[in-house]
């Protein structure tokens, strides 16, 4: 009996629509990425969503922030997720064993770090010196594109 009432809060309406939702995009996924790819892509995401995370806290700190600027970052993030697919599928055509997609996914990864590195910066956050001189360049460019904003 106690088995039986467990059960009342796994099979819920929210659930079963969940596991549809899941049946159609987990092949899609495959498809897109391909297989066993789930870490780097998990890391692209993460990557991405701390590039938003310090470029928030670096334009509310140089006041730079506004609603046009956050919501012109969507389609950008998007584009940046479709890539990696676009890098797979073109494997899959020319038959390389994910030489496209792990090339524009690590190419992806690195420019979103030197980004996330940049902003992190700019918004006063302390971090190693060594990394700051890595990321120097994108730095002084983000410094730049920020007081030409403020000047406006």
């Amino acid at each position: 009996m106690r088995f039986a009432q467990s059960l009342d809060n796994v099979a819920t309406p929210a659930n079963g629509i969940a596991a549809t939702v899941g049946v159609f995009l987990a092949p899609a996924f495959q498809y897109l990425y391909g297989t066993g790819r789930m870490d780097i892509l998990i890391l692209l995401f993460i990557m991405n969503a701390l590039d938003w995370v310090t470029g928030i806290a670096a334009a509310k700190k140089d006041l730079t922030y506004s609603s046009d600027y956050g919501l012109s970052r969507i389609p950008r993030t998007l584009f940046l997720f479709a890539l990696p697919a676009v890098g797979n599928l073109l494997d899959k055509v020319m038959g390389t064993p994910g030489f496209l997609f792990y090339g524009v996914t690590f190419g992806l990864i690195y420019h979103t770090w030197t980004s996330l590195t940049a902003n992190a910066h700019r918004a006063g956050w302390p971090m190693p010196k060594s990394i700051e001189k890595l990321v120097g360049s994108e730095i002084k460019a983000k410094t730049e594109r920020a007081a030409r904003k403020e000047h406006k």
